[in-house]
């Protein structure tokens, strides 16, 4: 049994779309970052960063923080969602550290300035805009030419799902980028992503 420490955000949804897709038995505990949930003792002795999502595997005994790194982790138990040759692997591991330094960190700073920040900031929203549309054209060229980022369906295009999904959100449209729109409505479609972007409830 997984025990998954999430949040509706779309770090926290990455998670409980692998888990989904799966098939892993889990528990989802939602941690309120809205109330400073992640900060409670208990929480920070599970993720010393104070950050959603993390997992402990009763399995196992061991703890895992990092969306990435849960990825990969949950992955490997299960031998799916990630090659075994190495070079297919790669491909995989490069596109979802991509997303780990650049799609979540630049989509998050953009719906932080356009959706939650106290006052406008012009010049943020501007730079976060068009680096968020930059990284449009960087998955709109790779999905030129395969259905998914590497091809198969894989633990990048779910690490990167939930931060294209939000391009509404963000007053954004993809009508202008086909192959990643395509993409999205792809991935959108899949059982196990329906079920894994309602969690928590």
């Amino acid at each position: 049994m997984i025990d998954l420490y999430t949040f509706a955000t779309p770090n926290g949804r990455k998670v409980s779309i692998l888990l989904e897709e799966l098939g892993l038995p889990y528990n989802a505990h939602k941690i309120d970052i809205r109330k400073g949930e992640q900060f409670t003792p208990e929480f920070v002795a599970i993720n010393p960063n104070s950050k959603i999502p993390a997992i402990i595997d009763r399995e196992t005994d061991i703890t895992v923080f990092e969306s990435g790194a849960i990825l990969i982790y949950l992955a490997e138990k299960t031998g799916q969602l990630i090659p075994s040759d190495q070079k297919e692997r790669f491909e995989v591991i490069e596109w979802l550290m991509f997303q780990m330094a650049s799609v979540g960190p630049m989509f998050g700073q953009l719906t932080y300035f356009k959706r939650f920040a106290s006052e406008e900031v012009p010049y943020a929203i501007d730079r976060y805009t068009k680096e968020t549309l930059r990284l449009y054209d960087v998955l709109d060229r790779q999905l030129a030419d395969r259905e998914f980022i590497c091809g198969s369906y894989s633990i990048a295009d779910i690490a990167t799902y939930p931060w294209v999904a939000i391009y509404k959100f963000q007053g954004l449209t993809l009508d202008d980028r086909p192959n990643l729109k395509r993409w999205v409505e792809t991935v959108a479609q899949r059982p196990a992503v329906l079920r894994g972007m309602k969690v928590p409830s």
